[in-house]
């Protein structure tokens, strides 16, 4: 049988973006500086920072909350997104890499709507489920891969009732479906894909958009 999905290639998607993407000039600027860095595919995709633009305003998020932030592509298109008087928080243990996101934040005008916790996450999010934080709408999960599971977990204690969690890189460039690949990411990814198809609590679905993303809501 046929795949149903299509292939897309350069081609393919470089049509999708020319009918699709409208990329904020300090987006733009933010995807060609992070080019220029080493660690450059640590960004997200143009169409999945639109696609988490487009679920903040289709879901009318007024709280969100981000994990792994790196030099702000994702966070400035989501601050963009979301309403005058709505808020996101953003965690990351790496100040070089804010440091760009501050600045990013600021030309785009949404660093008033932006608070950083520079630290490790799973620290920060321990903290608010002790501190009982008002629970957000939306979170965005793309942080260290090992670490998966236990920011799901700790994330659906701070989700409201009716929230979304969307996680990225769970096709993990295929290495997921490769038998013979077993590296600790690949590993620590296949494992937290089992562990939320397993998990009788949510409804989900996982999107073939750039290294896969996978959507959750409460039942």
């Amino acid at each position: 049988m046929n795949a149903k999905t299509i292939r897309l290639d350069n081609k393919v998607r470089d049509y999708m973006l020319s009918v699709s993407l409208h990329e904020h000039a300090v987006l733009q600027a933010i995807r060609e500086f992070t080019q220029t860095l080493p660690n450059a595919q640590f960004m997200l995709a143009e169409e999945q920072a639109q696609f988490l633009g487009w679920l903040i305003k289709a879901l009318n998020v007024k709280r969100a909350l981000e994990l792994g932030t790196y030099t702000g592509y994702s966070s400035t298109a989501m601050a963009l997104a979301l309403p005058q008087d709505g808020h996101l928080i953003c965690c990351d243990s790496s100040v070089e890499f804010t440091e760009h996101a501050k600045r990013f934040w600021r030309e785009a005008k949404v660093d008033n709507k932006i608070t950083l916790h520079c630290a490790p996450a799973v620290e920060t999010l321990k903290k608010f489920v002790t501190d009982k934080v008002e629970p957000f709408d939306f979170i965005f999960i793309d942080a260290d891969k090992p670490n998966y599971i236990a920011y799901y977990e700790l994330s659906l204690q701070l989700l409201e009732p009716k929230g979304v969690i969307v996680v990225d890189n769970t096709l993990w460039k295929g290495y997921v479906a490769d038998p013979a690949n077993q590296d600790n990411t690949t590993r620590a990814i296949r494992k937290f894909n089992q562990h939320v198809y397993q998990d009788p609590r949510v409804d989900i679905s996982i999107i073939p958009t750039g290294d896969g993303m996978t959507l959750i809501k409460q039942k």
